[in-house]
């Protein structure tokens, strides 16, 4: 894993050695990423500069440093991820010809496409990337980002010059970079709790989509973009062309293509460990690398002093099974308090989900003794891992037929009752529900589904299941929802039910905007890979194929991961409750951080930045130390952009 940066500035205004300062001061900015070697390329007669940060995973040689060029001097190339399949197709390159003087993938890489274009090349290799490729001849530059978007990409207009970099920050470091920021933006921000690609925060630059190429053509100056690979394509193929056999043939299917991918993603030069939360995702993964390497893991856990909140438990009894050496950390609110105040500049644009907090510090643990991690991340949004994919069929088979006024009736009647009133009614009855119908946060779960229930189509529904401020333009000043994914019907995928439907938008838009986002930005503030094996494509492809009967089964979600963990796991270690990677957030912001919030969101500083309306901040803030209203999630959106606009 790396750190990439580049400067195109096809007027040819500045020099050789200008070029290259201004792509190490980009390169540099994000050493964390690559703490193992730096390197540079520059072709000023073309104004192209490539720059490279080094995290040495596979060929810890210099022989993999980068920027590195193909054989035969067509392309230069700066390369951050891994393509996991290298090794067989470089014995394929090698019978075609191709000698190596490296053992690296990146070669391989170059190689392949020297053999076979880009397209084609990319559409044989298995691995998660961000890179650029340059091709000396027509002087055009590629950016491509992996199918999947587990890594990230950033680019634009700087002055007369275009640019590239992992990340947003390393653009702000060119010396004619404006921080425009761009309000509306800020506005998806505030519904989503992180800025989606394409938009980022500031107004010029773009994030590469995932499975995109970005061409910028050295005739014209001009660019496009094309698309390698669809996830829509694939959700909509896996419905036409269904798996054909039965439920044992499929988990032998899926069982195979995970051995697979967990092994490919297992070959390092260096030590590999894998996050172990306890959930299903995390402890299939774990007993996979234990299946495929039959030595003894690493793994690592964090958890916190609340019970509500601590997974080591349950991980540790996971770990026990399997025979792991287990890390398990009892995480303090000093430990939080110590990074809160970094999160600005930990998670390169405006981030609010709050497991960013104990992402990060076990990514730190893990550090201490591996660089290579495997996680679970990708489960629930391909097999329906979370309550909305459950429970959002039922409503709408129940609510189907009946008339508006009715479904109005109940929505006002459920929200007569605050959050908190709800759950203290039904918390005792807990203990007497069966695991698949216990909640956290009950009163906050009904308020939403008052929300569905008063829904006019689909699209709303589904924002209103993943937003947090509904009417972001009643609070960002000047700021409208620019159109997305969600808000555009003819993004959506043609599926014959709403709850593939959400899987694919939760693939399509939630997973790489916020998950792998939270991962990526965590893991590389720490200079530690994460490789996440349920996203390799052909898993992916595999599960588009399942019909949701093995997904959602006897009300429970992601059926066919527990029939392979029930396998490999007794189901009292692992068949409880879904709980998330969580914190207590709304207990802090009432205790240890009310101090901190209260800086960041006081009326001056809102006043004097200009951005958010304060009457309605200053209200859900009264009513969430009152008690009153858990507005934690609400809140925590204003807290982390004004704490990134603070590190600015």
């Amino acid at each position: 894993m790396c750190g990439i940066a580049g400067i195109l500035d096809q007027h040819q205004r500045n020099s050789a050695s200008e070029l290259e300062a201004i792509a190490n001061r980009m390169a540099n900015s994000i050493a964390h990423r690559g703490p193992d070697s730096e390197g540079s390329w520059v072709d000023a007669s073309a104004g192209i500069a490539l720059a490279h940060r080094r995290l040495a995973i596979i060929d810890l040689s210099v022989e993999g440093n980068q920027p590195m060029s193909s054989s035969d001097g067509r392309y230069v190339i700066v390369f951050n991820g891994e393509i996991y399949n290298f090794q067989e197709l470089r014995t394929d390159l090698k019978a075609l010809g191709h000698n190596f003087r490296s053992n690296s993938d990146t070669e391989v890489l170059l190689e392949a496409v020297s053999e076979w274009g880009l397209e084609n090349a990319l559409s044989r290799c298995i691995g998660m990337f961000a890179f650029a490729l340059w091709e000396h001849q027509n002087r055009n530059l590629h950016l491509v980002r992996d199918r999947l978007g587990i890594k990230p990409l950033y680019y634009g207009p700087i002055g007369t010059s275009f640019a590239f970099a992992s990340e947003i920050g390393a653009l702000c470091t060119h010396p004619n970079f404006q921080r425009d920021i761009d309000r509306d933006a800020l506005a998806i921000y505030m519904l989503r709790n992180c800025v989606p690609a394409p938009y980022s925060i500031f107004r010029h630059i773009k994030k590469l989509p995932p499975g995109a190429i970005l061409t910028v053509h050295g005739s014209s100056g001009e660019s496009t973009i094309s698309s390698y690979w669809s996830l829509k394509q694939v959700a909509e193929a896996g419905v036409t062309t269904p798996f054909s056999g039965n439920e044992g043939e499929a988990l032998e299917a899926l069982e195979d293509v995970l051995y697979e991918s967990v092994r490919a993603r297992l070959v390092a030069d260096v030590p590999v460990g894998a996050f172990l939360s306890g959930g299903i995702d995390s402890s299939l993964v774990a007993s996979f690398i234990r299946e495929v390497s039959g030595e003894e893991i690493l793994t690592y856990t964090v958890g916190f002093e609340s019970a509500d909140y601590d997974e080591t438990a349950d991980a540790t009894a996971v770990a026990h099974h399997l025979g792991t050496k287990h890390n398990s950390h009892i995480l303090t609110i000093s430990d939080a308090m110590s990074v809160i105040p970094k999160l600005g500049n930990i998670f390169d644009e405006p981030f609010a989900d709050s497991s960013q907090i104990p992402t990060f510090l076990v990514s730190q643990i893990a550090r201490r003794e591996v660089k290579v991690v495997l996680s679970g991340d990708g489960g629930d949004e391909l097999f329906a891992g979370y309550n909305r994919h459950i429970w959002c069929e039922r409503i709408a088979s129940w609510s189907s037929g009946k008339p508006n006024f009715l479904l109005h009736s109940i929505a006002r009647a459920l929200v007569l009752l605050s959050p908190d009133s709800w759950d203290r009614i039904l918390d005792g009855l807990q203990p007497v529900l069966p695991s698949r119908l216990k909640l956290s946060h009950t009163g906050d779960k009904i308020h939403k589904l008052s929300r569905v229930l008063a829904a006019r189509n689909a699209s709303e529904i589904y924002r209103t299941l993943v937003g947090h401020w509904h009417e972001p333009s009643h609070v960002v000043k000047g700021g409208l929802e620019p159109p997305s994914v969600v808000s555009e019907d003819s993004e959506w995928a043609q599926l014959p039910d709403f709850t593939r439907q959400m899987l694919y938008l939760d693939t399509r838009t939630y997973l790489p905007d916020d998950i792998l986002t939270k991962v990526d930005r965590a893991t590389m503030a720490v200079g530690l890979e994460a490789r996440v094996p349920l996203l390799d494509h052909r898993v992916v492809e595999f599960a588009w194929q399942l019909p949701t009967e093995l997904k959602i089964h006897n009300g429970q979600g992601k059926y066919i991961l527990r029939q392979a963990l029930h396998k490999r796991l007794p189901k009292t270690i692992f068949d409880h409750p879904k709980r998330g990677f969580e914190v207590p957030l709304h207990e802090w912001l009432r205790g240890p951080l009310r101090e901190w919030a209260e800086d960041l969101l006081s009326p001056k500083r809102l006043q004097h930045d200009g951005f958010f309306s304060s009457a309605p901040i200053q209200t859900m803030w009264q009513e969430h130390l009152s008690g009153k209203r858990n507005w934690h999630h609400h809140l925590w959106d204003v807290l982390m952009f004004n704490a990134w606009l603070s590190a600015q």
